[in-house]
């Protein structure tokens, strides 16, 4: 299996493409820096340098070609601001759709959030805002679309070790979940087919990853 990700040198990528080539599959990352190729080579994934926020989707659907799945994993992390929330966080996930629908790559996982299912609190702040709108945008675009997709809502994001135990559901309450079992998940997903036009919501708890994922599909 080749699977092309978005955000490829992220936390929660970099776990995806180690699991995938321990299993003998291959994770195709898309980074913008040249700088990052020799940090996913050395995770056993395969670099492609590839800006979602310049490239066209003609580009990015080359990148797709041949490819059995995708998933955006990308974001524009600490410290960017409202601009870049909707450029990375929703336009670049609308991009990477339309050019799996252009390559013909019909399985897509989206790495979104939690709190996207009822308006944004006055507390959350401006930039905080524009993230979960970039979030909720991104979702609504993918289920207009006609691919075979899973929208996975991460709750708080840490980098403790794998648990490999969680709580995947429709809806949960809100806690914390590490990246590297995120990863976990979203390899588990692939394999479950019954998985496509579902919206999980995920945090660590008590169920190994495999039995929780057939559980939310049953």
């Amino acid at each position: 299996m080749r699977v092309v990700v978005a955000g490829g040198h992220g936390k929660i990528a970099r776990h995806f493409g180690r699991l995938l080539a321990e299993r003998g599959d291959v994770a195709a990352g898309l980074v913008r820096d040249p700088g990052h190729a020799e940090d996913l080579r050395a995770d056993g994934a395969e670099p492609v340098v590839l800006d979602l926020e310049s490239a066209d989707v003609d580009a990015v659907a080359a990148a797709l070609s041949g490819a059995d799945a995708a998933v955006f994993a990308a974001g524009a992390g600490p410290g960017s601001g409202v601009a870049r929330k909707d450029s990375v966080d929703r336009a670049g996930s609308v991009l990477l759709a339309r050019a799996a629908q252009q390559a013909g790559v019909r399985r897509f996982l989206q790495v979104s959030s939690m709190g996207l299912d009822a308006p944004n609190p006055p507390e959350v702040g401006e930039v905080f805002g524009a993230y979960l709108d970039a979030k909720r945008a991104a979702e609504e675009d993918l289920r207009g679309r006609d691919l075979d997709w899973t929208i996975l809502r991460p709750g708080v994001l840490t980098d403790e070790a794998p648990t490999g135990r969680v709580e995947l559901a429709e809806r949960t309450r809100r806690d914390e979940v590490t990246r590297a079992d995120v990863a976990a998940v979203l390899v588990a997903l692939l394999d479950e087919p019954r998985s496509a036009h579902r919206t999980l919501t995920l945090i660590n708890g008590p169920t190994p990853v495999a039995e929780a994922v057939r559980a939310a599909v049953a």
